[in-house]
Order: structure tokens, then sequence, then C-alpha cells
């Protein structure tokens, strides 16, 4: 079974940066589709970024191209999201995902349907 922990949340003002990282045990990451996505309370839970097993290609949802940056750490069996200029609107509970599945990855690499194996999340929350 593949399990996932995500940890660096925390509180963070408005404009400032926060990386949060999810490790991986039971598959490498390598072999692995992940991705991360945000529910805020009383809203569905949304991708934010997504990417490829080998590392080489990345997904991000419109609102945070430019802010965020999704990678992979082998060697740590990790994957990461730096978050930049954050906004009190993107408070909210972060959770890493991971799925096996090959084809078209891209279409539905922000879809939560897509994705089988789930962390617990961690709690981000941006103060104004």
């Amino acid at each position: 079974q593949v399990q996932l922990v995500e940890s660096g949340g925390g509180s963070v003002q408005a404009g400032g940066s926060l990386r949060i990282t999810c490790v991986a045990s039971g598959a490498t990451v390598r072999n692995l589709y992940m991705g991360w996505f945000r529910q805020a309370p009383g809203k569905e839970r949304e991708g934010i970024a997504a990417i490829d097993r080998s590392g080489g290609s990345a997904a991000y949802a419109e609102s945070v191209k430019g802010r965020f940056t999704i990678s992979k750490n082998n060697a740590k069996n990790t994957v990461s999201l730096e978050m930049n200029s954050l906004t009190p609107e993107e408070t909210g509970i972060y959770y890493c995902a991971a799925e096996w599945r090959g084809g078209d990855w891209y279409a539905r690499s922000l879809d939560k349907e897509a994705y089988e194996f789930w962390g617990q999340g961690t709690q981000v929350t941006v103060s104004s």
C-alpha cells in the first residue's frame, strides 16, 4: 500500500512563502504521478499542481502559475510544493495525492478523481 504523509504546513502572512512536502512509502515517487490539492472550509477539493513520474513535466492551476513550483526529490522519496506570494484565499488543507496510471496524464492531472492514494493533509493558514 502506498502511504503519503504531508508536512511543512503552518501560518504565514499574506505575500509570504511556504514549502510543503510529501513523503511517500510503499513506492518510489519516480514510479508515481503525484499532485497537490487544496480544500477550503465548505468548498470542494481542487487541484493545485501535479507532476509526472520522472518529474520532467508539471501542471498547474491557472491561479497559481508563476507563483507555485512542484518538484520531486528522488533521493528523499518526496514531492514538494513551493508556494510564493500567498493570499488569504489560499488558506486550506493541502493534500498530497498519487496514482500509478499512464496514458494521457496531463488531461486529468488536476482531477481529484484520477488519484488513488491520499495523505492526511496539512493545514496552511494565510493571514492578512
